[in-house]
């Protein structure tokens, strides 16, 4: 059976609340996301409007959007972090914040990259049948 596939246009979004919307609205049925990547990890398990046996995920303008969810939009999700974690996590918060900044780390295009090629060929949760393809 040939997956369900969906188009995410990278021009249409330039932070991660407009990825969410936008991801939401091409992909997920009855259901909407607000940019919470441990929520994203669970929806991409099925479940949330999403296809069971797997699905085709297909980036378009990717380069864009590494751009525009570049290291910026890294800081802004750490420094809301930073305003609601437990007293012993600050610190770590601090230092990938401090990094970010430098532009240095993980971008919000890689977690994003990251967590969705996790649930696809070679993942750790492979068994979600989830491709990505980077157009």
């Amino acid at each position: 059976m040939e997956k369900t596939e969906y188009i995410l246009d990278g021009s249409a979004f330039a932070t991660l609340e407009e990825f969410s919307q936008h991801f939401s609205e091409r992909v997920l049925r009855g259901y909407q996301w607000h940019g919470n990547l441990d929520s994203l990890n669970d929806i991409l398990r099925g479940g949330f409007g999403t296809p069971e046996a797997g699905f085709v995920l297909v980036w378009r303008d990717h380069a864009l959007s590494r751009s525009r969810l570049g290291h910026a939009e890294m800081v802004k999700r750490l420094e809301r972090i930073r305003q609601t974690c437990h007293s012993s996590n600050v610190a770590s918060v601090d230092y990938e914040l401090s990094a970010a900044r430098k532009g240095l780390g993980p971008t919000m295009f890689d977690l994003l990259v990251e967590i969705i090629r996790r649930h696809g060929e070679g993942g750790s949760e492979a068994e979600d049948g989830v491709d990505l393809v980077l157009a």
